[in-house]
């Protein structure tokens, strides 16, 4: 199983989505593409891809040229029937991918909140995994309309859209599934003075709010993530080879 992987900023961290992978003995290409690891020239050598988050917006092409190229990569992932999971800004460029608008600075939320699934959620073989609602972690501000043929998975009350999938396999979501209770620990040390301008008060009560929901986002996290690693159709022996990524890693 080839796996191309997105970082969209440093620190990245596959987290729980990287404890599905390596379960599954993935074979991971991972490009830095903040820093000018160049994006693979097309999908051929992969069976799947993950976009991860960033502080960027889907639209700061100016800023991070290697943007379009990568929503159309992405796009290409989606019509060749390969799994993608685009996560944060991962979903906002996987929307603007398949004709999405993207909404900019409209939808703020941090830190552990809830996600209800749609009656379209609930008969998803990835989003189900984790229950009819859940918890998730959320750090974001942008937003994204549905993108056309694309079916809404999920929501809460800030942010109608916090799911979506295209395709067999092809998902966009809203929400850090990717962040663990590890990961977080992490992300508050790194991003400590970037927290406190979103809220002054949030990390003295850290603790107490990842004693109530950190377990609980742990599980559905890893839920997903592994319902998702399941939807990645591995191509026959030979038509993956030739990867030449920037960093490769095999999982066992």
């Amino acid at each position: 199983m080839h796996v191309l992987v997105i970082e969209n900023m440093p620190h990245s961290d596959l987290g729980l989505v990287g404890v599905a992978l390596r379960e599954a003995g993935a074979c991971l290409d991972i490009r830095k593409a903040y820093a000018g690891d160049p994006l693979p020239a097309n999908c051929d050598p992969f069976d799947a891809m993950v976009v991860l988050g960033g502080e960027q917006s889907a639209l700061d092409d100016d800023l991070y040229p290697y943007l379009p190229a990568l929503a159309l990569l992405m796009r290409r992932f989606t019509e060749t029937d390969r799994a993608v999971l685009g996560i944060c800004l991962g979903s906002q460029l996987l929307a603007r991918a398949h004709g999405a608008d993207n909404h900019l600075g409209t939808a703020r939320e941090f830190g552990w909140q809830p996600v209800v699934l749609t009656a379209e959620g609930l008969a998803d073989p990835v989003l189900s995994a984790a229950g009819a609602c859940f918890t998730a972690f959320q750090w974001h501000s942008d937003t994204f309309t549905l993108p056309p043929a694309a079916d809404g998975l999920a929501w809460n009350e800030a942010v109608p859209l916090q799911a979506f999938r295209i395709g067999r396999a092809s998902y966009g979501m809203q929400f850090h599934v990717e962040a663990g209770t590890a990961v977080i620990d992490t992300w508050k040390t790194i991003y400590k003075d970037q927290i406190d301008r979103i809220d002054p008060d949030w990390l003295s009560r850290s603790a107490d709010l990842q004693a109530r929901f950190g377990a609980a986002s742990d599980k559905a996290g890893l839920a997903i993530a592994r319902a998702w690693v399941d939807t990645i159709a591995v191509a026959p022996s030979g038509q993956a080879e030739g990867m030449h990524g920037v960093r490769n890693v095999c999982e066992s």
